[in-house]
């Protein structure tokens, strides 16, 4: 890959995940196996290090995070009101603007659609043994050139925010293996959103797959302000074992202004399922052509807009069940005769 700024979804994957971050490797990939995603691209992280290398020509600014220490959370709120002031106050440097400003125009024309959504994608979000997930920043219905690149240096930005600077501290992450990326991607008016995962969530089942969803933006899923639909598929027969249909009061929806409201939902469609059966199979399907690609289960976020196209948000491998498997039995004795002393219900 080139020293590029800008990499459009076509033209990467998950093997430039340093180059992209976790969540534009991902989407990148999907887009090249063939999975409906909304189009974008993805701001790389060589923008970013020009950003930083001008603000650090200035004065230090990961030295300042190596120096605290995890757990010092006064001077880790301290540091991270300066850096993040700092970020949002600078100015793009040379042509980067500009060339931001005219990814943004292309996709805009390439798509037909007007405001996009503008994503934190951490280079080491969703790897096997680190997640960012939820630690930086998304904004939604972006509406313009100039509103995009205030939204890029918010997410570079969330880099140093309180729980990501005490994250890479707790873990001992260096500064120098961290770099964001950011994705801009057209923005899906959706209809009914939700989450699938390709194993349960509950037991470890692989051979089910549980889907959840309600109106509007996923949003409200995610963030856990509604109670959602869902269903237990089977992921090979499409036999729905659980069905279970919630009262969603509110949804979320593009605002007048361009931001994110919580909405009343109309009462007829309160206790109506948020998706047909016939939309249940798509999704069944989806989630296994993912899992295919990918060789493991995953976590996916999806969307159907008012079209009733189906659109994948996000997917990344599943964490809880896969964290268990490869845990160990047992811990190790400190005596390594005790096990067979145990075994024996002998005492020593």
């Amino acid at each position: 890959m080139s020293d590029s700024s800008i990499s459009w979804f076509a033209d990467i994957g998950l093997s430039d995940r340093a180059a992209v971050g976790g969540k534009g490797g991902s989407l990148g990939e999907l887009t090249r196996a063939g999975i409906a995603v909304p189009p974008g691209f993805v701001v790389r992280t060589a923008a970013f290090e020009r950003f930083l290398r001008v603000l650090e020509a200035g004065a230090p600014l990961r030295a300042r995070v190596e120096q605290l220490r995890a757990g010092d959370l006064e001077n880790i709120r301290i540091v991270s009101a300066e850096l993040q002031a700092r970020l949002r106050a600078a100015e793009f440097p040379g042509a980067l603007g500009t060339e931001l400003l005219a990814a943004h125009a292309e996709l805009r024309a390439r798509s037909g659609y007007g405001d996009v959504a503008v994503r934190s994608s951490a280079t080491t979000e969703d790897a096997s043994d680190a997640s960012f997930a939820g630690l930086q920043d998304t904004y939604l219905w972006v509406a313009d050139g100039a509103r995009m690149l205030e939204r890029v240096r918010d997410c570079w930005a969330s880099l140093y925010s309180v729980e990501s600077i005490s994250y890479r501290r707790d873990r001992g992450i260096a500064e120098s293996e961290v770099a964001m990326a950011v994705v801009v991607q057209s923005m899906v008016e959706a209809r009914t959103a939700g989450v699938m995962f390709t194993r349960s969530p509950t037991t470890g089942d692989r051979s089910v797959i549980t889907i959840e969803g309600a109106w509007g933006l996923g949003s409200a899923v995610v963030g856990g302000e509604v109670t959602p639909d869902r269903w237990v598929v089977g992921k090979i027969t499409g036999e729905i074992s659980v069905r279970e249909v919630s009262d969603k009061h509110i949804e979320h929806r593009r605002a007048a202004g361009g931001d994110v409201e919580a909405a009343e939902v109309a009462a007829e469609r309160r206790r109506a399922p948020c998706v047909s059966d016939a939309e249940l199979d798509r999704l069944r399907q989806v989630a296994r052509q993912v899992e295919r690609h990918y060789g493991c289960a995953q976590d996916i976020e999806w969307a159907i807009d008012a079209r009733g196209a189906l659109l994948l948000l996000q997917s990344r491998p599943e964490t809880v069940w896969s964290a268990k498997e490869s845990a160990p039995a047992a811990k190790p004795a400190t005596d390594p005769l005790a096990h067979v002393m145990s075994i024996f219900g002998g005492r020593r």
